[in-house]
């Protein structure tokens, strides 16, 4: 892994035309509680930037928004990302014959760790996706990669646990997981449908270098210390970051 720097684009970057169409979308955003500080994030940024005019709601029922907004829902059970699949075709199911503008769904950190069968989850989400985009024809469907756990520290308490065998909720091993499931969204869906990179977002710092660390030789990311309290979770600064990120993308992208 060669050092990086990432520059990422702005809000100014949107001109006013874009943030109008966007205003007119049916969007809808399965997740849990990562989704949930994105959420807060976009609104964050939307009370900052009164030139964006899109509006959220969340949504109770199994069915999709019905007028123009960001709608949003928790879906599915954490530490079961099958269920996240299911839900998410659930609500497209339910949305009516046009389906909606655009759509995605999130999974979360503890979906994914170091026991994960990678390739049998990734294989069911592609085979939802795929059916998704051949019934719904007019919806774009986004593709998000997993969200990263800041790394595991180090330090005597560290050393300990690794002498004694024992993994903790850091463990860098289940980064190295994520790390994985993200290449493979990479590898099926980058320059060829939306792939919105959050992962890449997290462990990107404000100057553009990434927070990184080794295992086994091998260099992997992680979320940026600064971007959260409690190690998983985005706090105000992170959430915003996210948010200001996704906002563009979906500005970009909407037709």
């Amino acid at each position: 892994m060669k050092k990086e720097v990432i520059s990422l684009p702005s809000i100014g970057d949107v001109p006013d035309s874009k943030w109008e169409n966007l205003s007119k979308k049916r969007i809808y955003f399965g997740h849990q509680s990562v989704g949930d500080n994105i959420i807060s994030g976009i609104e964050d940024v939307i009370k900052e930037n009164p030139q964006i005019k899109l509006s959220t709601v969340e949504i109770k029922t199994l069915e999709g928004p019905k007028t123009a907004a960001l709608a949003h829902s928790t879906i599915g059970k954490n530490t079961d990302p099958e269920s996240k699949v299911d839900a998410f075709v659930n609500i497209l199911e339910k949305s009516g014959p046009e389906g909606l503008d655009i759509s995605f769904f999130k999974f979360c950190f503890v979906d994914i760790d170091a026991k994960t069968d990678l390739d049998k989850i990734f294989g069911e989400y592609k085979k939802a996706m795929s059916s998704l985009r051949r019934k719904f024809g007019t919806t774009i469907f986004i593709h998000i990669t997993a969200p990263l756990l800041r790394k595991e520290k180090g330090g005597v308490k560290g050393w300990i646990k690794k002498a004694l065998g024992k993994k903790g909720f850091f463990d860098n091993g289940h980064n190295v997981a994520r790390n994985r499931f993200n290449e493979l969204m990479r590898r099926e869906y980058e320059g060829r449908e939306p792939l919105f990179d959050l992962a890449l977002i997290e462990s990107t710092f404000p100057g553009g270098t990434r927070e990184t660390f080794k295992q086994n030789g091998q260099s992997y990311y992680a979320l940026v210390p600064e971007y959260t309290n409690d190690g998983g979770h985005l706090n105000e600064k992170g959430r915003k970051v996210v948010a200001e990120q996704l906002l563009i993308f979906l500005a970009n992208l909407a037709r």
